[in-house]
């Protein structure tokens, strides 16, 4: 009795957060075939785009088979070259929200008058250039908050980072808490802004729409980009001195810390908080991305058809990869998940259970944007804090994994 009123308290918890935000906007299909131009040229697929150009009617087969090349070859598809202007720049730290509900927005001018009377602490961000370019120039620069380690937190031991990738959304201050708190077990944090979030945002759009939407070929350039840009921030971890690296991803996030790590032996610590096998179930089933199916709807498109036309950026098609270099892995997920759904989550843990890989998994007695809400939010951060810390003591004192890394580069 008392479990069936909690479930059906927390859906309506968790229905009502995912609800609230009025700006969502449903856009129409758009297949996005230029938006892959650079990597149908490199791979030799010309001849497949143009095929789509020429009949409308086919463009469905030829994005599949596009997803099914990037797949077999997926070194080209996610592989770079390493910036030439990393940088670091301080600056006051902005909120760049995405939603227009009247608290947020206070605490926006609230923020923004503090800066102006020099009141709010400056933070040093790292920025350099994606090798992944976009018809967006703002998107193209790279943004990661840099959260250094003391010192004195790192003597003795080898120097640990973590990359940190928010959810879908996620306004720039999100996730920071995490970062200060692997600062203070002596791990040192980059929380990448991912791909059309925060200052990376185009300024036609108010959420964060131009990562995940109805644009096929938009999206899986988003994932590809996320991914070249954690590539590059650990390429600039090394420049610094660092030698063991980890990735903590939420939500979308989790989803671009997978293929990340499937594709950079050097992400040794994963934790990933909500997980799922594939992109477009996600998309298709979720509560908060509804107005983008509706989209899909409209052209006639059903789940399986997304399935396999985001296949290229989905865990399930890198899952043998991802289990061929050692990694200690966290993963959570959470019981009433409406958005991702607990049963694509349970999939993940059996196949990593299939693939032999070592990995923990707790499960939240919440939703996915209650995740965020107390008391769940302290229970989620004890359970990644925890991780982390023990995962990079497991490790044996200088060693590096610099020399298993073979990078594939374009």
């Amino acid at each position: 009795m008392l479990s069936t009123l909690y479930r059906k308290w927390m859906v309506a918890w968790e229905t009502s957060l995912t609800t609230r935000d009025e700006n969502r906007v449903v856009r129409p299909l758009e297949w996005g075939f230029d938006w892959l131009e650079d990597y149908v040229a490199g791979a030799g697929l010309r001849d497949l785009a143009e095929q789509a150009k020429r009949d409308p009617a086919a463009a469905e087969s030829v994005m599949i088979a596009l997803n099914q090349a990037i797949v077999r070859d997926s070194d080209a598809f996610f592989g770079y070259q390493r910036p030439t202007d990393f940088r670091l720049e301080e600056r006051a730290p902005q909120l760049f929200p995405t939603n227009v509900r009247p608290e947020t927005l206070e605490r926006d001018a609230e923020l923004k008058r503090l800066a102006r009377e020099g009141k709010l602490r400056h933070a040093q961000f790292l920025r350099f250039t994606s090798p992944v370019r976009t018809p967006y120039p703002e998107n193209d620069l790279a943004n990661a908050r840099w959260y250094p380690a003391a010192e004195e937190k790192m003597r003795g031991k080898p120097r640990r980072a973590m990359i940190v990738m928010p959810q879908w959304n996620a306004d720039a201050f999100s996730h920071n808490v995490l970062c200060s708190l692997f600062n203070r077990f002596g791990i040192s944090a980059l929380r990448l802004s991912k791909p059309f979030h925060d200052i990376r945002r185009p300024a036609e759009i108010e959420r964060s729409d131009y990562a995940v939407s109805a644009n096929i070929g938009r999206t899986l350039t988003a994932v590809r980009q996320a991914v070249v840009d954690v590539r590059c921030c650990l390429d600039w971890l090394e420049q610094q001195g660092y030698e063991q690296f980890g990735i903590l991803g939420t939500s979308l996030g989790s989803c671009y810390a997978f293929i990340a790590s499937a594709h950079d032996a050097r992400l040794r610590v994963n934790a990933f908080n909500h997980a799922s096998m594939s992109f477009g179930d996600v998309v298709w089933t979720g509560q908060s991305t509804r107005h983008i199916r509706a989209g899909f709807e409209q052209a006639g498109l059903t789940r399986d058809q997304l399935y396999s036309l985001w296949s290229a950026i989905s865990p399930v098609s890198y899952m043998e990869r991802f289990a061929r270099n050692p990694k200690k892995v966290l993963v959570i997920h959470a019981r009433y998940d409406l958005t991702f759904l607990p049963e694509y989550s349970e999939q993940v843990l059996e196949n990593f259970a299939a693939q032999r890989i070592d990995f923990v998994s707790k499960v939240l007695p919440c939703g996915h944007y209650t995740t965020g809400e107390t008391p769940y939010k302290f229970l989620d951060g004890w359970w990644l804090g925890s991780f982390v810390r023990s995962a990079f003591a497991r490790f044996a004192p200088g060693v590096s994994v610099g020399e298993e890394h073979s990078r594939s580069r374009s």
